[in-house]
């Protein structure tokens, strides 16, 4: 096949061409950025294919970022959280190197759960959306819901007939984050809708949960013992548990903040 090649066009000619040509391939980084990369390239006396390398690789990583942003919105994160802003000063309980080495998301990768135990205000929440924002940007699916939130809707989706659907769509995701696990008393239907969701997921997409309470007091949210013991197990076996403590982060930055100052 022949390539047609158009000889002789002006500078002005060629932007326009190369403009429309990107609107047509649908190459909106490269038409943002060609003149400015052009210029550079004279200026830094490039090849043909080192500028022509240039260009894709600014459209590549352009596309990256946007697929990125969009998987982050879709996960339905109630706030912005990162690893980088995550105190570990404040916060001892918490092994630094244990969470950098998650964040590389090989867990996510194996289909392994994750648990982030303590009290209120030492970090979970954090953490939780933290490592789904590192999982989703690594370009996994991740979808964060409330655990009362999950319940409600399986409970719903129960009633309507479109349990199946919903437990599918949450079985798809390659990382659910259940946020506040334990902070509510779950009658036994939704205790079971919910075990339902883990079975579906177990050994083949990951679960991540936040919970205030310990293991051995999940049976004030799950009061069935047998079902709290066969939940406990899917979400802990092979996996990660992180204990973040039992002193509130937030109190003592509030209580930091309202100290009156020293007297010089």
């Amino acid at each position: 096949m022949s390539v047609t090649r158009h000889r002789g066009l002006t500078e002005p000619a060629a932007d326009a061409a190369i403009d429309a040509a990107c609107r047509n391939l649908r190459l909106p980084t490269m038409r943002g950025q060609f003149s400015e990369l052009a210029d550079a390239a004279v200026r830094d006396q490039m090849t043909y294919r080192g500028f022509l390398a240039e260009l894709l690789m600014a459209e590549c990583d352009d596309r990256n970022r946007r697929r990125s942003e969009r998987r982050i919105k879709a996960a339905g994160f109630p706030r912005e959280k990162a690893l980088r802003t995550f105190d570990f000063d404040a916060n001892p309980s918490v092994d630094p190197a244990a969470i950098h080495t998650l964040a590389s998301c090989e867990w996510v990768r194996k289909g392994l759960p994750l648990c982030l135990i303590g009290d209120s205000g030492t970090g979970k929440s954090h953490l939780l959306i933290a490592l789904g924002t590192e999982a989703a940007m690594a370009g996994f699916r991740v979808k964060y819901v409330l655990a009362t939130k999950l319940v409600n809707e399986l409970v719903e989706a129960a009633d309507e007939k479109l349990l199946t659907k919903t437990i599918a769509r949450y079985g798809r995701v390659d990382l659910l984050c259940l946020d506040e696990l334990g902070y509510m008393e779950l009658d036994r239907r939704g205790a079971e809708l919910l075990f339902q969701v883990l079975t579906e997921r177990e050994e083949k997409n990951s679960m991540a949960i936040a919970s205030n309470e310990s293991f051995s007091a999940w049976t004030k949210t799950f009061t069935d013992p047998r079902l709290c013991a066969a939940i406990v197990d899917r979400l802990t076996f092979g996996g990660n548990i992180i204990e973040t403590g039992s002193d509130s982060y937030r109190l003592a930055h509030t209580k930091a903040k309202q100290q009156p100052p020293a007297s010089t």
